[in-house]
């Protein structure tokens, strides 16, 4: 096999079952996304990495939700990486430690999912934060976009320093809209021209730093398209491809989310995310659904591998012993925050 799916799958707990190892080996299949309830400890987890790796070649692609805050999947273990908004309030304070900050969190982030067998996270959080939106929040590093931009290439560069790859998300932005695109469809109606002056600064910015993956947003624009960002070809193929020049990997978030049902079946939404531009789309928490479109989309073509092994985990920038000192200085500066 020398191709990696377009599907990304999660499976049910600590270890794979019979099922899911034979489900996993189909070649629509391009990686998993791990949840807490997949991790048990440290030990646990480089097992379950190692038995997913090991079942074909090219490796499946396996990445989690770990951001920090409310949203970090594995914790006995983990270092606790607070919420964004704490590294974004120290800005005020001293950008350039706000700054530092934020790429050791990086660094911290990525060099403990790489050493557990994982390739990359879903992060960083590059929605503005207009006091709208719970489901956001503090997961924003700011209500300021050139902050958010600012502390979110930075946390992109401490995650390649350990050799992670970074997706932004939720493009072109979910923090104005307060509905919860996980169970609603959120309607932002500003023009198009306000969502550009403010919310896609942030993505800029990020761009500029190496960020290899976006995740579109659940939300409709309704003034700029009347699709869902992540089936909008305005906003992935005209805005994202085209006008901001993003070249990497556009990952579709999770189809079983109520922000994606008012488009069909999972086939429909996948098939609506993959005519849009997405590379990769993710089924969570849906196993029949997963499997629905697996079976149903056999005449998709994988997309080829070389797509999206920028993604995949590699050596950490200067080789291991800068890696740990690197490391090692990120956790004593973290460590500061918390006294």
């Amino acid at each position: 096999m020398t191709r990696l799916g377009p599907i990304m799958v999660d499976i049910e707990g600590w270890v794979l079952s019979a099922e899911e190892r034979e489900f996993l080996r189909n070649p629509l299949i391009g990686g998993v996304i791990l949840f807490a309830r997949n991790y048990l400890d440290s030990d646990q987890l480089v097992m379950l990495t190692s038995e997913i790796r090991a079942l074909r070649k090219p490796e499946l692609l396996i990445c989690v939700d770990h951001e920090g805050g409310r949203v970090q999947r594995f914790r006995a273990g983990f270092t606790a990486i607070p919420a964004m908004r704490t590294i974004g309030e120290l800005w005020n304070e001293g950008q350039s430690d706000a700054m530092q900050m934020a790429r050791a969190v990086g660094t911290i982030i990525g060099s403990e999912l790489s050493g557990h067998g994982l390739d990359f996270s879903f992060t960083p959080v590059l929605d503005v934060d207009y006091g709208n939106s719970q489901v956001i929040g503090n997961r924003s590093f700011s209500p300021d976009p050139e902050i958010v931009g600012a502390l979110g290439g930075e946390l992109t560069c401490g995650l390649a320093d350990a050799g992670v790859a970074a997706v932004g998300k939720h493009f072109p932005g979910h923090g104005f809209v307060s509905a919860d695109s996980h169970v609603a469809l959120p309607r932002d109606e500003r023009s198009y021209q306000e969502i550009e002056r403010k919310d896609l600064v942030p993505f800029r910015l990020a761009m500029k730093k190496g960020l290899s993956g976006v995740m579109p947003a659940h939300v409709i624009y309704s003034s700029a398209d009347p699709h869902p960002a992540g089936f909008s070809t305005f906003w992935i193929k005209e805005v994202l491809r085209g006008r901001l020049g993003f070249d990497g990997v556009v990952f579709s978030d999770d189809l079983s989310m109520e922000g994606a049902v008012g488009v069909g079946g999972i086939v429909d939404r996948a098939r609506a995310a993959f005519a849009a531009g997405c590379d990769m789309v993710l089924v969570c928490n849906a196993p029949d659904d997963a499997r629905r479109l697996v079976g149903e989309i056999g005449a998709l073509e994988p997309l080829p591998s070389k797509h999206v092994e920028r993604m995949r985990a590699r050596p950490a920038r200067d080789g291991d012993s800068s890696a740990s000192r690197r490391l090692d200085a990120a956790l004593q500066l973290l460590a500061r925050l918390d006294t």
